[in-house]
């Protein structure tokens, strides 16, 4: 399964829109990141458009949740970001070349699909186990207590504290 990058620029930027009830601007989020602003745009917009964040125009404007980070899974940022296509699609690959099935021999669909679409349930269903929620607070895990109240604390500041680098390793 490979997903694009723009999935993991998102799932971070649910994981900070955690550490802070108000609007966040998307270029403090593409600063705390070291990203270009224009492409991480690109990943909050289809955060947007999916409803898992909502942006706040003005002077104290950026992007926020819109609900509970625990209501929102990774599976939701993974399809916000690309799509909810299926990773394999069968072409029927056994009903051509010299040795073709008859199409009334594939009424159900061939071994290789079933496998495929058997892994990419699986896969879907743990994706949607895992919320914002749970990544937020795996997060304190790995990086120490308080390392998102630091996230926080450098969104408020005009340029973020001196030594800010931890928080930078979400």
């Amino acid at each position: 399964m490979k997903l694009s990058g723009g999935v993991e620029w998102a799932l971070h930027c649910c994981v900070v829109l955690t550490t802070d009830p108000g609007p966040v601007p998307a270029a403090r989020l593409a600063e705390l990141h070291d990203v270009s602003g224009s492409y991480l745009a690109k990943q909050l917009q289809a955060l947007s458009r999916a409803g898992l964040i909502g942006s706040v125009q003005g002077k104290a404007g950026g992007y926020a949740l819109t609900r509970p980070p625990a209501q929102i899974t990774v599976l939701d940022v993974v399809e916000a970001v690309d799509g909810p296509r299926p990773a394999f699609v069968c072409t029927e690959i056994r009903r051509r070349g010299p040795l073709a099935a008859p199409p009334e021999s594939c009424t159900r669909p061939c071994a290789i699909a079933r496998a495929m679409a058997g892994a990419e349930a699986a896969w879907r269903a743990a994706l949607r186990e895992i919320s914002v929620a749970d990544l937020a607070r795996d997060v304190e895990e790995d990086s120490g207590p308080g390392a998102l109240a630091g996230v926080r604390d450098w969104l408020a500041g005009p340029g973020g504290p001196p030594g800010a680098g931890t928080a930078r390793s979400l």
